[in-house]
């Protein structure tokens, strides 16, 4: 008889909890659109990463440096 109880109890709570609404600030957020001005830093911490990675193999001793232009 314990398992019933213990079952019925669960499910009891398991009602409560899909009837109850979210909170006002909890769980669901809207999507934020990005506005030009992050778009901007977006674009410019892009370009910092790949300036960053193009002088750290510029630099590596290991690469034989010999380019055609």
């Amino acid at each position: 008889m314990g398992f019933g109880r213990l079952m019925g109890s669960l499910k009891s709570k398991l009602r409560c909890l899909k009837t109850k609404k979210p909170a006002a600030g909890g769980g669901l957020y809207d999507r934020i659109e990005k506005s030009e001005s992050m778009r901007v830093e977006i674009r410019s911490r892009k370009a910092q990463k790949l300036i960053q990675e193009t002088l750290k193999v510029a630099d590596s001793p290991k690469i034989n440096k010999t380019y055609a232009f």
